[in-house]
Protein backbone atom coordinates (compact mmCIF):
# COMPACT_ATOMS: atom_id res chain seq x y z
CA UNK A 1 0.00 0.00 0.00
CA UNK A 2 2.67 2.50 0.83
CA UNK A 3 4.69 1.57 -2.30
CA UNK A 4 1.74 2.17 -4.21
CA UNK A 5 1.12 5.46 -2.86
CA UNK A 6 5.17 6.48 -3.84
CA UNK A 7 4.36 5.94 -7.43
CA UNK A 8 1.15 8.01 -7.11
CA UNK A 9 3.35 10.84 -5.43
CA UNK A 10 6.02 10.17 -8.57
CA UNK A 11 3.74 10.26 -11.48
CA UNK A 12 1.83 13.27 -9.92
CA UNK A 13 5.73 15.23 -9.71
CA UNK A 14 5.97 13.91 -13.74
CA UNK A 15 2.97 15.00 -14.53
CA UNK A 16 3.97 18.49 -12.69
CA UNK A 17 7.65 18.75 -14.84
CA UNK A 18 5.73 18.44 -17.83
CA UNK A 19 3.28 21.07 -17.10
CA UNK A 20 6.25 23.45 -15.95
CA UNK A 21 7.99 22.51 -19.66
CA UNK A 22 5.20 23.08 -21.46
CA UNK A 23 4.78 26.61 -19.95
CA UNK A 24 8.23 27.46 -21.15
CA UNK A 25 7.72 26.47 -24.99
CA UNK A 26 8.22 29.22 -27.97
CA UNK A 27 5.15 29.45 -29.67
CA UNK A 28 6.15 27.00 -32.32
CA UNK A 29 6.85 24.08 -30.14
CA UNK A 30 3.18 25.09 -28.16
CA UNK A 31 1.86 23.94 -31.44
CA UNK A 32 4.04 21.01 -31.68
CA UNK A 33 2.57 20.09 -28.60
CA UNK A 34 -1.16 20.66 -29.97
CA UNK A 35 -0.51 17.73 -32.79
CA UNK A 36 -2.88 15.30 -32.33
CA UNK A 37 -4.14 14.06 -35.57
CA UNK A 38 -1.14 12.16 -37.55
CA UNK A 39 -2.97 12.79 -40.87
CA UNK A 40 -3.01 16.69 -40.29
CA UNK A 41 -0.14 18.09 -42.36
CA UNK A 42 2.13 20.35 -40.59
CA UNK A 43 2.97 23.67 -42.43
CA UNK A 44 6.41 25.01 -41.12
CA UNK A 45 5.59 29.32 -41.60
CA UNK A 46 8.30 31.62 -40.71
CA UNK A 47 7.34 35.13 -40.99
CA UNK A 48 10.35 38.55 -41.41
CA UNK A 49 8.66 40.10 -38.41
CA UNK A 50 5.65 42.31 -37.42
CA UNK A 51 7.03 46.05 -38.52
CA UNK A 52 3.55 47.19 -40.04
CA UNK A 53 -0.27 46.81 -40.26
CA UNK A 54 0.29 44.85 -43.70
CA UNK A 55 2.23 42.33 -41.87
CA UNK A 56 0.20 42.21 -39.00
CA UNK A 57 -2.34 41.71 -41.10
CA UNK A 58 -1.20 38.85 -43.32
CA UNK A 59 0.38 36.80 -40.16
CA UNK A 60 -3.30 36.82 -39.11
CA UNK A 61 -4.41 35.90 -42.59
CA UNK A 62 -2.20 32.39 -42.77
CA UNK A 63 -2.87 31.60 -39.00
CA UNK A 64 -6.69 31.92 -39.51
CA UNK A 65 -6.45 29.95 -42.83
CA UNK A 66 -4.67 27.08 -41.35
CA UNK A 67 -7.57 26.94 -38.82
CA UNK A 68 -9.71 27.00 -41.55
CA UNK A 69 -7.92 24.28 -43.82
CA UNK A 70 -7.45 22.14 -40.75
CA UNK A 71 -3.82 22.57 -41.20
CA UNK A 72 -1.46 22.42 -38.30
CA UNK A 73 0.86 25.28 -37.82
CA UNK A 74 4.35 25.79 -37.01
CA UNK A 75 4.87 29.83 -36.62
CA UNK A 76 8.14 31.81 -35.85
CA UNK A 77 8.49 35.24 -36.12
CA UNK A 78 11.88 36.20 -37.44
CA UNK A 79 11.82 39.86 -35.82
CA UNK A 80 13.35 41.40 -39.12
CA UNK A 81 16.62 39.43 -38.39
CA UNK A 82 17.44 36.49 -41.35
CA UNK A 83 19.76 34.59 -38.81
CA UNK A 84 16.39 34.18 -36.39
CA UNK A 85 14.33 32.64 -39.55
CA UNK A 86 16.83 30.51 -40.56
CA UNK A 87 17.56 29.12 -37.54
CA UNK A 88 13.73 29.03 -37.44
CA UNK A 89 13.86 26.85 -40.79
CA UNK A 90 16.06 24.77 -39.35
CA UNK A 91 13.63 23.95 -36.20
CA UNK A 92 11.02 23.01 -38.91
CA UNK A 93 13.28 20.42 -40.51
CA UNK A 94 14.36 18.92 -37.50
CA UNK A 95 10.55 18.66 -36.59
CA UNK A 96 9.99 16.85 -40.31
CA UNK A 97 6.81 19.15 -41.45
CA UNK A 98 5.41 17.82 -44.32
CA UNK A 99 5.92 21.66 -45.94
CA UNK A 100 7.88 24.89 -45.11
CA UNK A 101 7.40 28.49 -46.05
CA UNK A 102 8.69 31.40 -45.33
CA UNK A 103 8.37 35.19 -46.36
CA UNK A 104 12.26 35.99 -46.96
CA UNK A 105 13.78 39.38 -45.09
CA UNK A 106 15.92 39.72 -47.91
CA UNK A 107 16.93 37.69 -51.21
CA UNK A 108 20.00 36.51 -50.81
CA UNK A 109 22.17 33.94 -48.23
CA UNK A 110 19.41 31.14 -47.94
CA UNK A 111 21.17 28.35 -49.89
CA UNK A 112 22.87 26.21 -47.31
CA UNK A 113 19.55 26.25 -44.96
CA UNK A 114 17.44 25.40 -48.22
CA UNK A 115 19.66 22.83 -49.08
CA UNK A 116 19.14 20.91 -46.14
CA UNK A 117 15.77 21.28 -46.37
CA UNK A 118 16.06 19.56 -49.79
CA UNK A 119 18.01 16.66 -48.74
CA UNK A 120 14.99 16.35 -45.61
CA UNK A 121 12.53 16.26 -48.55
CA UNK A 122 10.43 18.76 -47.22
CA UNK A 123 9.32 21.18 -50.01
CA UNK A 124 9.67 24.92 -49.25
CA UNK A 125 7.23 27.64 -50.94
CA UNK A 126 8.14 31.26 -50.48
CA UNK A 127 5.16 33.85 -49.78
CA UNK A 128 5.43 37.33 -50.38
CA UNK A 129 9.41 38.03 -51.11
CA UNK A 130 11.46 36.31 -53.64
CA UNK A 131 15.02 34.72 -53.00
CA UNK A 132 18.33 34.86 -55.09
CA UNK A 133 19.40 31.68 -55.92
CA UNK A 134 21.09 29.77 -58.78
CA UNK A 135 19.56 26.84 -57.92
CA UNK A 136 15.63 26.83 -58.48
CA UNK A 137 14.96 23.53 -57.09
CA UNK A 138 15.73 24.72 -53.56
CA UNK A 139 12.16 26.17 -53.50
CA UNK A 140 8.85 24.87 -55.38
CA UNK A 141 6.93 27.87 -55.83
CA UNK A 142 6.28 31.50 -55.08
CA UNK A 143 3.28 32.79 -53.74
CA UNK A 144 2.48 36.53 -53.29
CA UNK A 145 2.33 40.08 -55.53
CA UNK A 146 3.86 40.83 -58.57
CA UNK A 147 6.19 43.32 -57.20
CA UNK A 148 7.35 44.64 -60.72
CA UNK A 149 3.60 45.48 -61.89
CA UNK A 150 2.79 47.51 -58.56
CA UNK A 151 6.15 49.38 -59.89
CA UNK A 152 3.99 49.91 -62.72
CA UNK A 153 1.09 50.74 -61.35
CA UNK A 154 2.62 53.59 -59.42
CA UNK A 155 4.59 55.01 -62.61
CA UNK A 156 1.37 54.88 -65.03
CA UNK A 157 -0.46 56.88 -62.28
CA UNK A 158 2.10 58.94 -62.64
CA UNK A 159 2.20 60.07 -66.06
CA UNK A 160 -1.93 60.29 -65.82
CA UNK A 161 -1.30 62.91 -63.31
CA UNK A 162 1.71 64.76 -64.84
CA UNK A 163 0.37 64.42 -68.47
CA UNK A 164 0.73 68.56 -68.84
CA UNK A 165 3.83 68.93 -66.37
CA UNK A 166 6.95 70.47 -68.19
CA UNK A 167 9.38 68.94 -65.18
CA UNK A 168 8.72 66.65 -62.21
CA UNK A 169 10.67 66.00 -59.77
CA UNK A 170 10.07 62.74 -57.68
CA UNK A 171 11.61 61.17 -54.29
CA UNK A 172 11.66 57.91 -53.61
CA UNK A 173 11.88 55.81 -50.34
CA UNK A 174 12.26 52.38 -50.90
CA UNK A 175 12.02 49.47 -48.47
CA UNK A 176 14.28 47.21 -47.16
CA UNK A 177 17.76 46.58 -49.50
CA UNK A 178 18.22 43.61 -51.61
CA UNK A 179 14.40 42.84 -50.89
CA UNK A 180 12.00 41.40 -53.42
CA UNK A 181 9.62 44.45 -53.19
CA UNK A 182 12.23 46.57 -52.89
CA UNK A 183 14.31 46.11 -56.01
CA UNK A 184 11.09 45.52 -58.04
CA UNK A 185 8.88 47.99 -57.58
CA UNK A 186 11.75 50.51 -58.03
CA UNK A 187 12.31 48.24 -61.41
CA UNK A 188 8.83 48.75 -62.49
CA UNK A 189 8.06 52.40 -61.09
CA UNK A 190 11.41 53.32 -63.93
CA UNK A 191 10.41 50.88 -66.71
CA UNK A 192 7.21 52.88 -67.22
CA UNK A 193 9.05 56.55 -66.95
CA UNK A 194 12.01 55.26 -68.87
CA UNK A 195 12.63 57.48 -72.26
CA UNK A 196 10.48 60.73 -70.83
CA UNK A 197 12.83 63.63 -69.81
CA UNK A 198 10.23 65.20 -68.08
CA UNK A 199 10.77 62.81 -64.90
CA UNK A 200 14.39 62.96 -62.62
CA UNK A 201 14.47 60.62 -59.59
CA UNK A 202 16.37 63.23 -57.31
CA UNK A 203 17.19 60.65 -54.74
CA UNK A 204 16.07 57.21 -53.07
CA UNK A 205 16.77 56.20 -49.65
CA UNK A 206 15.50 52.82 -48.13
CA UNK A 207 12.90 53.56 -45.11
CA UNK A 208 13.11 49.68 -44.65
CA UNK A 209 9.22 49.67 -44.45
CA UNK A 210 8.86 51.48 -41.26
CA UNK A 211 6.81 54.39 -40.41
CA UNK A 212 9.42 55.91 -38.39
CA UNK A 213 12.44 55.69 -40.75
CA UNK A 214 9.78 57.12 -42.92
CA UNK A 215 9.55 60.33 -41.12
CA UNK A 216 12.97 60.45 -40.90
CA UNK A 217 13.73 59.84 -44.61
CA UNK A 218 11.31 62.53 -45.83
CA UNK A 219 13.05 64.89 -43.09
CA UNK A 220 16.64 64.33 -44.93
CA UNK A 221 14.81 64.80 -48.30
CA UNK A 222 12.76 67.90 -47.59
CA UNK A 223 16.13 69.21 -46.21
CA UNK A 224 17.61 68.98 -49.33
CA UNK A 225 15.45 69.38 -51.49
CA UNK A 226 12.67 72.51 -51.81
CA UNK A 227 11.14 71.54 -55.14
CA UNK A 228 10.07 67.75 -54.63
CA UNK A 229 6.49 67.38 -57.18
CA UNK A 230 6.05 63.29 -56.05
CA UNK A 231 6.97 60.82 -53.61
CA UNK A 232 7.10 57.19 -54.48
CA UNK A 233 6.91 55.36 -51.03
CA UNK A 234 7.31 51.40 -51.15
CA UNK A 235 4.97 51.39 -48.20
CA UNK A 236 2.16 52.76 -46.43
CA UNK A 237 3.95 52.60 -42.97
CA UNK A 238 7.09 54.37 -44.91
CA UNK A 239 4.08 57.05 -46.47
CA UNK A 240 2.41 57.89 -43.08
CA UNK A 241 5.58 58.93 -41.51
CA UNK A 242 6.35 60.63 -44.41
CA UNK A 243 3.61 62.86 -44.15
CA UNK A 244 3.71 63.48 -40.49
CA UNK A 245 7.43 65.33 -41.89
CA UNK A 246 5.67 66.80 -45.01
CA UNK A 247 3.29 68.39 -42.46
CA UNK A 248 5.56 69.04 -39.68
CA UNK A 249 7.57 71.26 -42.84
CA UNK A 250 4.51 73.23 -43.46
CA UNK A 251 3.80 71.61 -46.49
CA UNK A 252 0.30 70.01 -47.88
CA UNK A 253 0.68 66.58 -48.79
CA UNK A 254 -1.33 65.12 -51.46
CA UNK A 255 -1.29 69.14 -53.00
CA UNK A 256 2.09 70.24 -52.39
CA UNK A 257 3.90 67.17 -52.72
CA UNK A 258 1.68 64.53 -54.76
CA UNK A 259 2.42 60.93 -53.05
CA UNK A 260 2.06 57.70 -54.32
CA UNK A 261 1.99 54.93 -52.21
CA UNK A 262 1.70 50.56 -51.59
CA UNK A 263 -0.32 48.29 -49.85
CA UNK A 264 -3.83 49.08 -49.00
CA UNK A 265 -4.10 49.44 -45.31
CA UNK A 266 -7.00 51.18 -44.14
CA UNK A 267 -5.05 53.93 -43.14
CA UNK A 268 -3.93 54.70 -46.32
CA UNK A 269 -6.97 54.71 -48.32
CA UNK A 270 -8.76 56.67 -45.50
CA UNK A 271 -6.40 59.35 -46.13
CA UNK A 272 -6.58 58.51 -50.10
CA UNK A 273 -9.81 59.89 -49.28
CA UNK A 274 -9.26 62.65 -47.40
CA UNK A 275 -6.83 63.91 -50.12
CA UNK A 276 -3.71 63.55 -48.79
CA UNK A 277 -2.90 60.71 -50.38
CA UNK A 278 -2.93 60.64 -54.53
CA UNK A 279 -2.47 57.04 -55.54
CA UNK A 280 -2.45 53.43 -53.62
CA UNK A 281 -0.92 50.44 -55.41
CA UNK A 282 -2.91 47.49 -53.55
CA UNK A 283 -0.67 44.68 -52.51
CA UNK A 284 -2.54 42.24 -50.35
CA UNK A 285 -1.44 40.66 -47.55
CA UNK A 286 -4.29 38.82 -47.44
CA UNK A 287 -3.02 35.03 -49.06
CA UNK A 288 -3.08 32.45 -46.36
CA UNK A 289 -6.08 30.69 -47.79
CA UNK A 290 -3.38 30.29 -51.22
CA UNK A 291 -0.56 29.28 -49.12
CA UNK A 292 -2.96 26.18 -47.46
CA UNK A 293 -4.15 25.36 -50.79
CA UNK A 294 -0.48 24.92 -52.43
CA UNK A 295 0.69 23.74 -49.21
CA UNK A 296 -2.21 20.55 -49.18
CA UNK A 297 -1.05 19.70 -52.85
CA UNK A 298 2.57 19.98 -51.58
CA UNK A 299 2.11 17.30 -48.94
CA UNK A 300 0.31 15.25 -51.14
CA UNK A 301 3.30 15.10 -53.73
CA UNK A 302 1.28 17.32 -56.36
CA UNK A 303 3.03 19.74 -58.43
CA UNK A 304 1.97 23.50 -58.23
CA UNK A 305 2.93 26.39 -60.13
CA UNK A 306 5.91 28.39 -60.14
CA UNK A 307 4.34 31.66 -59.69
CA UNK A 308 0.67 32.06 -57.82
CA UNK A 309 -0.24 35.86 -57.90
CA UNK A 310 -2.91 37.52 -55.97
CA UNK A 311 -5.42 39.91 -57.51
CA UNK A 312 -5.18 43.58 -56.83
CA UNK A 313 -5.49 47.27 -57.98
CA UNK A 314 -4.71 50.36 -57.75
CA UNK A 315 -7.04 53.01 -55.87
CA UNK A 316 -6.40 56.61 -57.27
CA UNK A 317 -7.75 60.26 -56.83
CA UNK A 318 -9.67 59.82 -60.20
CA UNK A 319 -11.99 56.38 -58.75
CA UNK A 320 -15.68 57.53 -58.26
CA UNK A 321 -16.16 54.54 -55.87
CA UNK A 322 -13.60 54.99 -53.03
CA UNK A 323 -16.63 55.40 -50.64
CA UNK A 324 -18.39 52.11 -51.09
CA UNK A 325 -15.27 50.64 -50.63
CA UNK A 326 -15.32 47.59 -48.13
CA UNK A 327 -13.32 47.73 -44.76
CA UNK A 328 -9.77 47.07 -45.77
CA UNK A 329 -9.20 43.98 -43.12
CA UNK A 330 -5.73 45.88 -42.28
Amino acid sequence: MKKSHCLVCQLALVCLACAVLLTGCTPAEQDKAGVTDESQILLGFSQLGSESAWRLGNTKSVQDAAKRAGVQLMYENAEQKQEKQIKAIRSFIAYQVDVIAFSPIVEDGWDNVLQEAKKAGIPVLTTDRRINTADDSLFVGFVGSDFYEEGRRAGRFVLQKMVDAQHVNIVEISGTIDSTPMRQRAAGFREVLAGDDRFIILESVSGDFLRSKGKECMQELLSRYDDIDILYSHNDAMTLGAIEAIEEAGLTPGKDIVIVTVDGEQAAIDLLKAGKINCVVECTPLIGDMIMELAKKLAAGESIPRNTYSEERSFTEFDTDLDSLPPRGY
